[in-house]
């Protein structure tokens, strides 16, 4: 089972980059989409579906061109929870589940912090989310959460630790949380496989930072315990622009 989360910054922008023929090329099983910023009667559904991507399923926000997440699949799920049933989050578009032959997976967009309203949004959220993922757990054990998370875990998922080190997306209270997230009962898929520094997923469009490798990992494939022992592998796809963010590639094993 071959999975791609990416935030794509505009599913339509990111589709006149060439998306579809990328994702062809890399032939995932199941795709999760972030910041889609899109209805669904905006899209030509056709084009994902000529692409092999026949069941498809969209969570917008309210706000249009705002937000969005989606699920992508090659085979039908056996069954699809849009939102947590949370409103507030719901009304952002930022949560969306399928489940597969036992394996349920999630897209999750996690606020940013940009100020300090939203920073403070963003810190309910995460309690609310735990909160949820915790009840979820008892009747999914075998669960995925692929997506943004705006937050960098350690030093080495940020290019200038020092600089950022009160930059919402890097403040202490939002790492110790995804620590916890982990503690909690999930593998960093990609820390499992992969040590190395200077390893990131989004950077600024600006100062030709990605051009220069000063990224941030923003964005996690985060695997429930459960199934440790069928992770194949989990990658970043940084050669991928489409977006200000680049894909991440997990796959497990089949039973």
């Amino acid at each position: 089972m071959k999975i791609i989360s990416y935030n794509v910054n505009g599913i339509r922008a990111a589709m006149n980059k060439g998306f579809l023929d990328w994702l062809q090329s890399v032939d995932p099983d199941v795709v999760c989409l972030q910041e889609i910023k899109a209805m669904k009667d905006q899209l030509e559904l056709s084009l994902f579906e000529a692409a092999g991507y026949k069941h498809h399923y969209w969570f917008s926000a309210e706000k249009k061109g705002y937000s969005g997440v989606a699920i992508l699949s090659k085979k039908k799920p056996d069954h699809v929870a849009f939102g947590t049933g949370i409103d507030y989050m719901d009304f952002e578009g930022r949560n969306i589940r399928a489940d597969f032959n036992g394996v349920s997976v999630m897209s999750l967009y996690l606020p940013s912090g940009t100020n300090l309203a939203r920073l403070d949004h963003k810190l309910q959220y995460m309690a609310d989310f735990q909160d949820y993922v915790n009840d979820l757990k008892k009747d999914y054990p075998n669960l995925i959460i692929l997506g943004d998370y705006n937050i960098c875990h350690q030093a080495i998922d940020i290019h200038d630790p020092v600089r950022n080190k009160n930059v919402s997306g890097f403040l202490p209270v939002e790492r110790e949380w995804i620590g916890n997230f982990m503690d909690s009962g999930f593998i960093d898929s990609f820390r499992h496989f992969n040590k190395d520094p200077h390893q990131y997923t989004w950077w600024s469009y600006r100062a030709n930072a990605r051009n220069n490798n000063k990224g941030w990992r923003l964005d996690y494939g985060m695997v429930s315990q459960p199934l440790e022992e069928r992770l194949k592998r989990s990658v970043i796809l940084s050669k991928a622009k489409h977006s200000d963010h680049c894909p991440i590639l997990v796959e497990l094993d089949p039973k």
